[in-house]
């Protein structure tokens, strides 16, 4: 067992040097990164757990949290090579799941959303992403390789390669291509009624203002039809006026 932890922390040092660019060295590793601290920590609670010390666990990972500001329940799964960077803050439910390679950085909760029993907790699949103070609430999944922007509140699952912001979150990024919201009614937010009218108003507007435009249209070319008979008119008068030479009388007798 002491082996297999000491080959645990080994492989946890050696993927925060690869990731983190403010690492300089592995003794820099080990007496200054907290997030790690409460990683092993929970990893003695989390047996202490299965083999039924409930108190022990519980008690356990207290003191890690006085001693990180990182506050790991001893039920949740936590992956290899987690990094919890900065870590203060951090909060991980009972029945969280963390794949391996996951960053997460502070004030990050993986919570749930109210009294529910079972797995109400969310699962994060491997080398997600999750930004400073996101909150990712219930029994939701966050597929592989996803990112969720800082002061995001994630309330429904999120596609594998996917990038989600907002409150409540949503998909902006998906393998690599940008995501438009096209339909008012795909925006999750307490405002999303007033934003759905707003759109329905300006669509109506928007086909009003096309039948003016057309309306418009229509009496123009109908205005410059009258124009140009008219200009026709007047030329014809002009023609007619200069063959009387300026008469509007014409003797068929004159100059004979």
């Amino acid at each position: 067992m002491p082996r297999i932890f000491l080959a645990s922390v080994r492989e946890d040092i050696a993927s925060v040097l690869a990731r983190d660019p403010a690492a300089r060295s592995r003794a820099m590793v080990l007496l200054c990164y907290p997030g790690l601290w409460a990683v092993w920590c929970h990893r003695i609670s989390h047996r202490l757990w299965l083999a039924e010390w409930r108190l022990a666990a519980r008690v356990l990972s207290q003191i890690a949290r006085f001693h990180t500001g990182v506050e790991i329940h001893p039920g949740a799964k936590l992956g290899r090579r987690l990094l919890i960077d900065h870590g203060m803050g951090v909060v991980i439910g009972e029945t969280a799941i963390v794949g391996d390679d996951v960053t997460l950085y502070q004030g990050v909760t993986l919570g749930g959303t109210g009294n529910e029993t079972g797995k109400r907790h969310p699962t994060l699949r491997d080398r997600v992403f999750v930004g400073n103070n996101a909150n990712i609430l219930g029994n939701i999944t966050v597929g592989e390789n996803s990112r969720v922007g800082a002061g995001s509140v994630v309330l429904q699952d999120v596609p594998p390669d996917s990038t989600v912001v907002g409150v409540p979150a949503h998909v902006i990024y998906q393998d690599g291509k940008r995501v438009l919201i096209t339909d008012p009614a795909q925006i999750k937010d307490p405002l999303s009624g007033v934003i759905k009218a707003l759109a329905d108003e300006v669509q109506r507007l928007r086909t009003r203002v096309d039948c003016l435009d057309g309306q418009l249209e229509l009496t123009t070319r109908e205005l410059d039809s009258v124009r140009a008979f008219s200009t026709e008119d007047e030329e014809r008068q002009q023609y007619r006026s200069e063959l009387s030479g300026g008469s509007p009388y014409v003797s068929m007798g004159e100059g004979i």
